[in-house]
């Protein structure tokens, strides 16, 4: 209980005190069932055990399996909705948020939960599920669902859960309780996909114009020859009219003397 009461003052800004803690946190009253339910469970008392943990399920709304093994440090903050299963492995000083569940996935007999390393931190609403294991250092983001191990030191946001490494960086308990500013691969991917939508927009664009700009010219020339192929078809290519014609023309002297001289 002590460790779970510091882990609370360090990791709550809102703790004022130990005494206020131990009174009114259903996190550490939780805890604090657990470690009898835990120590029936172990001694045979099984049954005995079921009832104890679903006894501080009523009274916090938190329900951990009396076989989980919880090691020291572990905070609760706003546990109401958390489930911790039977097989569940959790090591020191790790960090659950309201509505976390660290569940299997099915059917499975044996080590079907989840193992959480030291140092780890589980947001809001996070699903952490089968037997995997979460390594030390590593924070779970809000909503995330992760069905697959994560190597310690990482981030893991998203559905379902991909993993983000933060330049190799150990992330200290401290500073790991902001759930907003985190990264986000689905977002960044379909912001990579928009972009490179955008670039094939434009050049298809570009395209058209220049398509466009072909067909008129195209149009252009094809009226041009078409209206020289009609006017060659009809003789008047180049010809000039007859007022402009030369009125000393062979043609046009040689009809004026057959006009003025008819019987010659």
């Amino acid at each position: 209980m002590h460790s779970s009461i510091k882990a609370a003052k360090e990791r709550d800004p809102a703790a004022r005190s130990s005494f206020e803690i131990l009174l009114t946190y259903s996190g550490v009253h939780a805890i604090g069932w657990h470690r009898l339910a835990h120590a029936l469970y172990r001694t045979g008392l099984k049954t005995l055990a079921r009832i104890v943990s679903q006894l501080s399920r009523f009274l916090t709304g938190i329900e951990i399996h009396p076989g989980a093994q919880i090691g020291r440090g572990l905070f609760i903050d706003h546990g109401s909705g958390i489930v911790i299963g039977e097989t569940t492995i959790i090591g020191d000083n790790v960090s659950l948020f309201q509505g976390v569940t660290l569940g299997g996935t099915g059917k499975e007999t044996g080590k079907r939960h989840p193992t959480l390393e030291d140092n780890v931190t589980v947001g809001t609403g996070a699903k952490v599920l089968g037997n995997i294991t979460i390594g030390a250092g590593s924070y779970i983001g809000a909503n995330a669902v992760v069905l697959s191990d994560v190597p310690p030191n990482c981030t893991v946001v998203g559905v379902p859960g991909r993993v983000v490494r933060q330049e190799g960086k150990r992330i200290s308990p401290a500073t790991t309780f902001d759930h907003v500013h985190l990264p986000d691969p689905v977002l960044e991917r379909i912001r990579e996909l928009e972009r490179l939508m955008m670039e094939r927009i434009a050049h298809l664009e570009q395209a058209a114009t220049e398509y466009e700009r072909f067909k008129q010219d195209w149009d252009l020339i094809r009226a041009e020859h078409m209206a020289i192929h009609h006017a060659a078809n009809t003789g008047r290519l180049d010809k000039p009219p007859s007022s402009e014609r030369r009125k000393d023309h062979p043609t046009t002297k040689h009809t004026s003397a057959e006009k003025q001289n008819p019987d010659e």
